[in-house]
Protein backbone atom coordinates (compact mmCIF):
# COMPACT_ATOMS: atom_id res chain seq x y z
CA UNK A 1 0.00 0.00 0.00
CA UNK A 2 1.43 3.16 -1.33
CA UNK A 3 1.44 5.70 2.21
CA UNK A 4 -0.09 9.19 1.66
CA UNK A 5 2.92 11.08 2.83
CA UNK A 6 5.34 9.80 -0.20
CA UNK A 7 5.42 12.61 -2.56
CA UNK A 8 3.13 11.70 -5.29
CA UNK A 9 5.47 10.66 -8.22
CA UNK A 10 7.04 8.43 -5.04
CA UNK A 11 3.76 7.31 -4.67
CA UNK A 12 2.55 6.57 -8.40
CA UNK A 13 6.47 5.14 -8.66
CA UNK A 14 5.97 2.75 -6.30
CA UNK A 15 2.20 1.77 -7.23
CA UNK A 16 3.91 0.89 -10.84
CA UNK A 17 6.65 -0.89 -9.64
CA UNK A 18 3.93 -3.07 -7.16
CA UNK A 19 1.73 -3.71 -9.60
CA UNK A 20 4.76 -4.95 -12.57
CA UNK A 21 7.40 -6.51 -10.35
CA UNK A 22 9.76 -7.13 -11.75
CA UNK A 23 9.98 -6.29 -10.49
CA UNK A 24 5.48 -16.61 -19.63
CA UNK A 25 -1.04 -26.55 -27.62
CA UNK A 26 -0.30 -29.75 -28.14
CA UNK A 27 -1.59 -32.86 -28.75
CA UNK A 28 0.79 -34.19 -26.03
CA UNK A 29 -1.32 -32.69 -23.21
CA UNK A 30 -5.06 -33.18 -22.98
CA UNK A 31 -6.79 -29.90 -21.34
CA UNK A 32 -8.71 -31.24 -18.39
CA UNK A 33 -11.86 -29.29 -16.84
CA UNK A 34 -11.08 -25.90 -15.12
CA UNK A 35 -10.57 -26.99 -11.48
CA UNK A 36 -8.62 -25.43 -8.74
CA UNK A 37 -5.61 -27.66 -7.92
CA UNK A 38 -5.94 -28.83 -4.05
CA UNK A 39 -3.41 -27.07 -2.04
CA UNK A 40 -0.57 -30.11 -1.36
CA UNK A 41 -0.53 -31.06 2.64
CA UNK A 42 2.33 -29.01 4.46
CA UNK A 43 4.25 -31.55 6.08
CA UNK A 44 4.87 -33.59 2.75
CA UNK A 45 6.64 -31.15 1.36
CA UNK A 46 10.39 -30.86 1.44
CA UNK A 47 11.60 -27.79 2.90
CA UNK A 48 14.89 -27.32 1.36
CA UNK A 49 17.28 -24.51 2.90
CA UNK A 50 20.33 -25.14 0.89
CA UNK A 51 21.44 -22.08 -1.16
CA UNK A 52 23.70 -19.44 -1.23
CA UNK A 53 22.61 -16.11 -0.54
CA UNK A 54 24.01 -12.81 -0.17
CA UNK A 55 23.19 -9.33 0.54
CA UNK A 56 24.32 -6.61 -2.78
CA UNK A 57 22.23 -3.38 -2.64
CA UNK A 58 18.76 -1.41 -1.91
CA UNK A 59 16.36 -1.64 -5.03
CA UNK A 60 16.96 -5.01 -6.53
CA UNK A 61 14.73 -6.19 -9.39
CA UNK A 62 15.23 -8.24 -12.40
CA UNK A 63 18.33 -10.26 -13.47
CA UNK A 64 20.14 -11.28 -16.80
CA UNK A 65 22.55 -13.71 -16.94
CA UNK A 66 24.75 -13.59 -20.67
CA UNK A 67 24.78 -16.05 -23.42
CA UNK A 68 28.25 -17.31 -22.33
CA UNK A 69 26.78 -18.06 -18.97
CA UNK A 70 29.97 -16.20 -17.38
CA UNK A 71 27.94 -13.14 -15.71
CA UNK A 72 24.99 -12.35 -14.19
CA UNK A 73 23.88 -8.87 -14.64
CA UNK A 74 21.42 -7.28 -11.54
CA UNK A 75 19.41 -4.52 -11.92
CA UNK A 76 19.01 -1.72 -8.89
CA UNK A 77 17.47 1.24 -8.62
CA UNK A 78 18.88 1.98 -4.78
CA UNK A 79 16.83 3.67 -2.73
CA UNK A 80 13.90 5.69 -3.25
CA UNK A 81 14.74 8.20 -0.66
CA UNK A 82 17.26 10.46 -0.86
CA UNK A 83 19.53 8.72 -3.73
CA UNK A 84 19.71 9.69 -7.17
CA UNK A 85 20.41 7.27 -10.05
CA UNK A 86 21.07 3.53 -9.79
CA UNK A 87 23.44 1.07 -10.59
CA UNK A 88 23.98 -2.46 -12.47
CA UNK A 89 26.05 -5.06 -10.55
CA UNK A 90 28.07 -7.71 -12.39
CA UNK A 91 28.53 -10.64 -10.35
CA UNK A 92 30.08 -14.16 -10.69
CA UNK A 93 27.10 -16.42 -11.17
CA UNK A 94 28.55 -19.32 -9.38
CA UNK A 95 30.00 -17.11 -6.25
CA UNK A 96 27.96 -14.35 -6.72
CA UNK A 97 30.72 -12.16 -6.11
CA UNK A 98 31.30 -8.61 -7.67
CA UNK A 99 32.62 -8.39 -11.00
CA UNK A 100 31.62 -4.74 -11.77
CA UNK A 101 29.34 -2.29 -10.99
CA UNK A 102 27.76 0.40 -13.39
CA UNK A 103 26.79 3.64 -11.84
CA UNK A 104 23.82 4.71 -13.87
CA UNK A 105 22.49 8.53 -13.39
CA UNK A 106 18.36 6.83 -13.20
CA UNK A 107 17.16 3.90 -11.83
CA UNK A 108 17.48 0.11 -13.41
CA UNK A 109 14.04 -2.21 -13.27
CA UNK A 110 13.74 -4.68 -16.09
CA UNK A 111 16.69 -6.18 -18.02
CA UNK A 112 17.41 -7.87 -21.24
CA UNK A 113 20.51 -8.95 -23.08
CA UNK A 114 21.86 -8.73 -26.90
CA UNK A 115 22.27 -12.51 -28.58
CA UNK A 116 26.24 -11.39 -28.14
CA UNK A 117 26.33 -10.22 -25.15
CA UNK A 118 27.70 -7.02 -25.44
CA UNK A 119 24.18 -4.82 -24.81
CA UNK A 120 22.66 -4.80 -21.52
CA UNK A 121 19.38 -2.95 -22.03
CA UNK A 122 17.61 -1.84 -18.86
CA UNK A 123 14.21 -0.10 -18.19
CA UNK A 124 14.22 3.34 -16.08
CA UNK A 125 10.64 3.04 -14.74
CA UNK A 126 10.71 6.36 -13.08
CA UNK A 127 11.61 8.23 -16.34
CA UNK A 128 9.46 6.58 -19.01
CA UNK A 129 12.77 5.20 -20.71
CA UNK A 130 15.19 2.38 -21.63
CA UNK A 131 19.00 2.59 -21.42
CA UNK A 132 21.42 0.38 -23.72
CA UNK A 133 24.41 -0.37 -21.99
CA UNK A 134 27.94 -1.26 -23.22
CA UNK A 135 29.00 -4.37 -21.32
CA UNK A 136 32.81 -3.98 -21.58
CA UNK A 137 32.65 -0.80 -20.19
CA UNK A 138 29.53 -0.67 -18.42
CA UNK A 139 28.84 2.83 -19.86
CA UNK A 140 25.63 4.07 -21.47
CA UNK A 141 25.53 3.77 -24.95
CA UNK A 142 22.35 5.30 -25.98
CA UNK A 143 19.20 5.82 -24.02
CA UNK A 144 15.02 6.49 -25.39
CA UNK A 145 13.07 8.07 -23.35
CA UNK A 146 9.25 8.04 -23.87
CA UNK A 147 6.97 10.73 -24.66
CA UNK A 148 3.94 9.85 -22.81
CA UNK A 149 2.52 11.35 -19.61
CA UNK A 150 -0.22 10.26 -17.68
CA UNK A 151 -3.04 13.09 -15.75
CA UNK A 152 -0.54 13.98 -13.21
CA UNK A 153 2.29 14.87 -15.71
CA UNK A 154 4.48 11.88 -14.62
CA UNK A 155 5.71 9.30 -17.22
CA UNK A 156 4.39 6.13 -17.93
CA UNK A 157 6.25 3.67 -16.25
CA UNK A 158 8.50 1.63 -18.93
CA UNK A 159 8.74 -1.73 -16.61
CA UNK A 160 9.27 -5.31 -18.50
CA UNK A 161 11.43 -5.37 -21.65
CA UNK A 162 11.56 -8.33 -23.89
CA UNK A 163 14.11 -8.80 -26.76
CA UNK A 164 12.84 -10.28 -30.14
CA UNK A 165 14.09 -10.27 -33.52
CA UNK A 166 16.03 -7.26 -33.14
CA UNK A 167 12.84 -5.34 -31.54
CA UNK A 168 13.06 -4.49 -28.12
CA UNK A 169 9.20 -4.13 -26.70
CA UNK A 170 8.69 -2.45 -23.77
CA UNK A 171 5.53 -2.71 -21.21
CA UNK A 172 4.37 0.72 -19.90
CA UNK A 173 2.44 1.05 -16.66
CA UNK A 174 -0.36 3.32 -17.55
CA UNK A 175 -3.76 3.23 -17.65
CA UNK A 176 -4.60 2.78 -21.00
CA UNK A 177 -1.63 0.83 -21.35
CA UNK A 178 1.12 1.02 -24.51
CA UNK A 179 4.13 -1.59 -25.70
CA UNK A 180 6.89 0.46 -26.97
CA UNK A 181 8.26 -1.40 -29.93
CA UNK A 182 11.98 -0.33 -30.25
CA UNK A 183 14.97 -0.69 -32.68
CA UNK A 184 17.25 -2.75 -30.30
CA UNK A 185 20.47 -1.38 -32.42
CA UNK A 186 19.50 2.31 -32.91
CA UNK A 187 17.29 2.47 -29.90
CA UNK A 188 14.65 4.56 -32.09
CA UNK A 189 10.79 4.23 -31.68
CA UNK A 190 9.25 2.15 -34.22
CA UNK A 191 6.14 1.43 -33.09
CA UNK A 192 3.49 2.02 -30.50
CA UNK A 193 0.94 -0.70 -29.63
CA UNK A 194 -1.95 1.07 -28.03
CA UNK A 195 -5.43 -0.10 -26.13
CA UNK A 196 -3.61 -2.75 -23.97
CA UNK A 197 -5.46 -2.21 -21.27
CA UNK A 198 -4.56 -1.68 -17.26
CA UNK A 199 -1.17 -1.45 -16.67
CA UNK A 200 1.37 -3.89 -19.22
CA UNK A 201 2.92 -6.12 -16.60
CA UNK A 202 4.14 -9.32 -18.20
CA UNK A 203 5.51 -9.98 -21.77
CA UNK A 204 6.59 -13.51 -23.57
CA UNK A 205 7.41 -14.41 -27.10
CA UNK A 206 6.67 -18.08 -27.88
CA UNK A 207 8.82 -19.41 -30.53
CA UNK A 208 5.83 -22.08 -31.10
CA UNK A 209 2.97 -20.20 -32.05
CA UNK A 210 4.97 -17.33 -33.10
CA UNK A 211 3.22 -15.28 -31.00
CA UNK A 212 3.99 -12.10 -28.15
CA UNK A 213 2.01 -12.40 -25.08
CA UNK A 214 1.43 -9.54 -23.22
CA UNK A 215 -0.24 -9.92 -19.13
CA UNK A 216 -1.89 -6.68 -17.61
CA UNK A 217 -3.72 -5.51 -14.39
CA UNK A 218 -7.32 -5.68 -15.92
CA UNK A 219 -7.08 -9.32 -15.94
CA UNK A 220 -6.15 -9.97 -19.74
CA UNK A 221 -3.72 -11.78 -21.76
CA UNK A 222 -2.61 -9.87 -24.91
CA UNK A 223 -2.04 -11.81 -27.90
CA UNK A 224 -0.10 -10.01 -30.54
CA UNK A 225 1.50 -10.79 -33.89
CA UNK A 226 4.84 -9.48 -34.44
CA UNK A 227 4.70 -9.05 -37.97
CA UNK A 228 1.98 -6.89 -37.67
CA UNK A 229 2.73 -5.27 -34.14
CA UNK A 230 -1.38 -5.37 -33.92
CA UNK A 231 -2.87 -7.19 -31.06
CA UNK A 232 -5.30 -10.76 -32.55
CA UNK A 233 -6.94 -11.30 -29.74
CA UNK A 234 -7.76 -10.44 -26.01
CA UNK A 235 -8.22 -13.33 -23.21
CA UNK A 236 -9.68 -12.83 -19.43
CA UNK A 237 -9.51 -16.17 -18.27
CA UNK A 238 -10.90 -15.38 -15.09
CA UNK A 239 -13.45 -13.67 -17.01
CA UNK A 240 -15.05 -11.03 -14.93
CA UNK A 241 -13.71 -11.80 -11.68
CA UNK A 242 -11.31 -9.04 -10.95
CA UNK A 243 -7.73 -10.19 -11.85
CA UNK A 244 -4.56 -8.21 -11.97
CA UNK A 245 -1.74 -10.65 -14.13
CA UNK A 246 1.79 -10.80 -13.67
CA UNK A 247 4.25 -12.59 -15.50
CA UNK A 248 4.60 -15.68 -17.54
CA UNK A 249 6.39 -18.68 -18.53
CA UNK A 250 5.88 -21.26 -21.23
CA UNK A 251 6.02 -25.10 -21.15
CA UNK A 252 6.66 -25.61 -25.45
CA UNK A 253 6.22 -29.01 -25.33
CA UNK A 254 2.40 -29.32 -24.16
CA UNK A 255 1.54 -25.99 -24.79
CA UNK A 256 0.84 -24.46 -21.39
CA UNK A 257 1.19 -21.04 -20.28
CA UNK A 258 1.61 -20.64 -16.85
CA UNK A 259 0.23 -16.98 -15.24
CA UNK A 260 1.14 -15.21 -11.67
CA UNK A 261 -1.51 -13.26 -9.75
CA UNK A 262 -0.30 -12.62 -6.22
CA UNK A 263 -2.87 -9.25 -5.95
CA UNK A 264 -6.37 -10.09 -6.93
CA UNK A 265 -7.28 -13.59 -7.67
CA UNK A 266 -3.99 -14.85 -5.87
CA UNK A 267 -3.56 -18.18 -8.25
CA UNK A 268 -1.34 -19.10 -10.97
CA UNK A 269 -3.24 -19.76 -13.91
CA UNK A 270 -2.67 -22.89 -16.64
CA UNK A 271 -3.97 -22.06 -19.94
CA UNK A 272 -4.04 -23.65 -23.20
CA UNK A 273 -0.89 -20.75 -25.16
CA UNK A 274 -3.49 -21.44 -28.45
CA UNK A 275 -7.02 -20.86 -27.80
CA UNK A 276 -6.52 -18.84 -23.94
CA UNK A 277 -9.06 -21.84 -22.53
CA UNK A 278 -8.01 -22.71 -18.86
CA UNK A 279 -6.52 -25.66 -18.42
CA UNK A 280 -6.03 -25.51 -14.45
CA UNK A 281 -6.18 -23.04 -11.67
CA UNK A 282 -3.28 -23.62 -9.08
CA UNK A 283 -4.00 -22.72 -5.58
CA UNK A 284 -0.52 -21.84 -5.08
CA UNK A 285 -1.51 -18.41 -3.30
CA UNK A 286 0.31 -15.18 -3.75
CA UNK A 287 2.28 -15.99 -6.39
CA UNK A 288 4.27 -13.11 -8.52
CA UNK A 289 7.39 -14.80 -10.63
CA UNK A 290 7.17 -17.93 -12.59
CA UNK A 291 10.04 -20.05 -14.44
CA UNK A 292 9.70 -23.31 -16.19
CA UNK A 293 12.28 -25.73 -16.20
CA UNK A 294 12.06 -28.44 -19.43
CA UNK A 295 15.07 -29.88 -18.10
CA UNK A 296 13.84 -30.81 -15.07
CA UNK A 297 9.89 -30.79 -15.76
CA UNK A 298 9.57 -28.17 -12.82
CA UNK A 299 8.04 -24.82 -12.22
CA UNK A 300 9.02 -22.28 -9.88
CA UNK A 301 7.06 -19.59 -7.84
CA UNK A 302 8.07 -16.94 -5.96
CA UNK A 303 5.47 -15.91 -3.46
CA UNK A 304 6.13 -12.63 -2.33
CA UNK A 305 3.70 -12.23 0.83
CA UNK A 306 4.76 -16.00 2.07
CA UNK A 307 8.52 -15.40 1.58
CA UNK A 308 8.65 -18.63 -0.31
CA UNK A 309 9.80 -20.12 -3.53
CA UNK A 310 7.97 -23.01 -4.23
CA UNK A 311 9.05 -25.93 -6.92
CA UNK A 312 6.13 -27.68 -8.66
CA UNK A 313 5.97 -30.52 -10.37
CA UNK A 314 5.38 -30.09 -14.12
CA UNK A 315 2.57 -32.85 -14.56
CA UNK A 316 0.53 -33.26 -11.36
CA UNK A 317 1.45 -29.69 -10.23
CA UNK A 318 2.45 -30.73 -6.54
CA UNK A 319 4.38 -28.81 -4.15
CA UNK A 320 7.85 -30.64 -4.61
CA UNK A 321 9.85 -28.66 -2.22
CA UNK A 322 9.94 -24.97 -0.86
CA UNK A 323 12.89 -22.65 0.13
CA UNK A 324 12.40 -19.98 2.84
CA UNK A 325 13.52 -16.95 1.47
CA UNK A 326 11.61 -14.03 3.67
CA UNK A 327 10.56 -11.02 3.70
CA UNK A 328 9.36 -10.74 0.00
CA UNK A 329 11.29 -13.32 -2.46
CA UNK A 330 10.99 -11.46 -5.87
CA UNK A 331 12.08 -12.15 -9.62
CA UNK A 332 13.79 -15.21 -10.65
CA UNK A 333 15.62 -16.52 -13.35
CA UNK A 334 16.93 -20.24 -14.65
CA UNK A 335 20.11 -20.86 -15.88
CA UNK A 336 20.22 -21.89 -19.87
CA UNK A 337 21.36 -25.94 -18.21
CA UNK A 338 18.21 -25.80 -15.57
CA UNK A 339 20.70 -26.78 -13.14
CA UNK A 340 20.43 -23.07 -11.02
CA UNK A 341 18.17 -20.80 -9.86
CA UNK A 342 18.65 -17.35 -9.03
CA UNK A 343 15.75 -15.19 -6.96
CA UNK A 344 16.00 -11.33 -5.79
CA UNK A 345 14.51 -11.00 -2.08
CA UNK A 346 13.35 -7.49 -1.01
CA UNK A 347 12.77 -6.07 1.95
CA UNK A 348 9.99 -3.74 3.55
CA UNK A 349 9.55 -0.39 4.31
CA UNK A 350 10.19 2.15 7.54
CA UNK A 351 8.00 4.18 8.78
CA UNK A 352 10.24 7.37 7.19
CA UNK A 353 9.85 5.30 3.58
CA UNK A 354 13.60 3.83 3.87
CA UNK A 355 14.27 0.24 3.51
CA UNK A 356 14.64 -1.99 6.44
CA UNK A 357 18.18 -3.42 4.97
CA UNK A 358 19.75 -4.21 1.49
CA UNK A 359 17.78 -6.55 -0.84
CA UNK A 360 19.29 -10.19 -1.57
CA UNK A 361 20.32 -12.07 -4.56
CA UNK A 362 20.11 -16.26 -3.71
CA UNK A 363 21.48 -18.81 -5.94
CA UNK A 364 19.77 -21.96 -5.79
CA UNK A 365 20.99 -25.18 -6.64
CA UNK A 366 18.63 -27.51 -8.23
CA UNK A 367 20.35 -31.06 -8.67
CA UNK A 368 21.24 -31.04 -4.82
Amino acid sequence: MVSKELPLKIKYTLLALAVAASLVSCAAHKAEPTQTAAAPATQAVEKNQKFNQRELANGLYEMVITPAGDALYVASALSFKDVQGGVVYKLDPKTLKTLGEAHTDLKNFGTAISPDGSTLYVTNSLDGGISALDTATGKVKTRTLFKERNKEGFPYGAREILLHDGLLYVGGVADPAVIWVVDANTMKLKKRIDNAGKWVTGLHYSEQTQRLYAANGGGEILVINPKTQRIEQRWAPLGVDKALLLNLAEDPETGRLFVTDNSKAKTTLVLDIHTGKTIKKLDTGDTLGVKFNPKRHEIYLSQRESGKVLVLDATTYAVKKHFDLPPHPNSLLLSADGQTLYVTVKQGFNKDHSTKGPDSIVRISLNQ
